[in-house]
């Protein structure tokens, strides 16, 4: 899967990051294509809650043990 964000908090405004099938990710600067949309979400995150606005899923509120500030609209992509 793939997770493109554009947004504050991360390294960069628009990243793509890829999550392989053994669970290990990585991130890239821009769009990296091909995108084959699945869902759009946004993700804000306020201190150690991250709260996702999932489109196909619906709502999450999770905690995280880092303490930043986030507000991110991401696609996800096969």
């Amino acid at each position: 899967m793939k997770y493109i964000e554009f947004g504050i908090g991360n390294m960069w405004i628009v990243r793509t990051e890829t999550e392989l099938a053994d669970g290990t990710e990585f991130e890239e600067k821009g769009i990296v294509r091909p995108v084959k949309f699945h869902s759009f979400y946004i993700r804000i995150w306020i201190r150690k809650t991250v709260l996702i606005f999932d489109f196909r899923e619906g709502f999450k509120k999770t905690k995280k043990s880092r303490n930043t500030f986030k507000i991110i609209l991401g696609i996800i992509s096969h």
